[in-house]
């Protein structure tokens, strides 16, 4: 099942984050780094939104929707989201910018980094 909304570009990347979460090894290794709930909340050119989120607490999945109480949700434009997965942003500019919101544990969502690091190199954005 493809995650991916043909109105958001960059969700694309969360097929490709799915994909790098495929095997067990590399599940409980990003479980081990991240060791939380992260929702984004994308919004898109035409002002429209759309959640998903990645769970790497309890299963290692990709889902669509903010998933069982999140531990941390970014909020951003569908650009700047695929922008960061492809990396050529950086979060902590975007967040300093007023483009990236944080709510809930930002400490946590600085353990993201390698889990789209990963994704970088299987998305093709």
């Amino acid at each position: 099942m493809s995650l991916k909304n043909d109105k958001f570009p960059s969700s694309a990347a969360f097929d490709a984050i799915a994909a790098a979460l495929s095997s067990e090894a590399d599940k409980k290794d990003a479980i081990k780094q991240g060791n939380a709930v992260f929702a984004f909340t994308l919004k898109n050119a035409a002002g429209e939104t759309e959640s998903w989120h990645i769970d790497l607490k309890n299963k290692g999945t990709v889902g669509k929707g903010l998933g069982e109480k999140p531990t941390v949700t970014l909020s951003l434009s569908d650009a700047d989201f695929g922008s960061l997965v492809a990396g050529k942003a950086n979060a902590q500019r975007l967040f300093m910018g007023g483009k990236l919101k944080i709510k809930g544990d930002v400490m946590k969502a600085t353990k993201l980094d390698p889990i789209l690091k990963k994704a970088q190199t299987k998305a093709k954005l």
